[in-house]
């Protein structure tokens, strides 16, 4: 399975341009939205629909600049793009369990209990690909100024579950940065994307 991963976006237009043209080169299988494509919001609406009409599945989340109840609402009329905050899909052998919002609190109470309930859903087998806005703590992904900033939630789940792959974002001074926690690889894709092969 091939994915294109994008975080941080911040309303780039000409972004989401280079976004679809690698999508239609590089024939991807998913586009994976991380959350923060807006500036507080501010055309959600356009960016979402540029998006749809890439013409490939999107999976996207909220970041710490979208409302959850926003993007449902706006998401449920597009074709292509599916809004997956606290949702697992099941695609291609993988189990994506897509988490967004937050990335400012180091202990994220609403996510481990979300985890938990979401583990029970996923088919014995399915390799995991966990989506966050936020990144997990202690990685080369939370750093600012060389002081872990991320989620010690999300890497308590990271340990234990040992995912694939971690996709996050949040920290802009990280794009492009990659990292493992034992056999899990992480990723934050930045802007611009990544494609990755799983």
């Amino acid at each position: 399975m091939k994915i294109l991963a994008l975080v941080d976006l911040h309303g780039s237009m000409s972004v989401i341009k280079k976004i679809a043209a690698l999508a239609k080169k590089e024939k991807v299988d998913y586009i994976v939205s991380a959350g923060d494509h807006t500036i507080f919001g501010d055309s959600n609406e356009a960016i979402i629909r540029k998006f749809d009409e890439i013409g490939v599945p999107v999976i996207m989340l909220h970041g710490n600049h979208e409302e959850e109840s926003t993007m449902r609402r706006l998401c449920a009329k597009a074709k292509n793009v599916r809004f997956l905050h606290k949702e697992i899909l099941d695609a291609n052998g993988y189990v994506f369990m897509c988490y967004g919002g937050g990335g400012f609190s180091t202990k994220d109470k609403e996510f481990e209990d979300w985890a938990k309930q979401a583990m029970k859903q996923v088919p014995e087998g399915k390799k995991i690909i966990l989506v966050t806005h936020a990144p997990p703590y202690g990685t080369k992904l939370d750093l600012i100024l060389d002081q872990p900033a991320g989620s010690k939630s999300i890497r308590q789940f990271v340990k234990l579950v040992q995912p694939k792959l971690v996709i996050s974002g949040h920290l802009h001074e990280n794009a492009g940065a990659k990292d493992r926690i034992d056999g899990t690889k992480m990723i934050n894709p930045g802007p611009w994307g990544m494609i990755l092969v799983v």
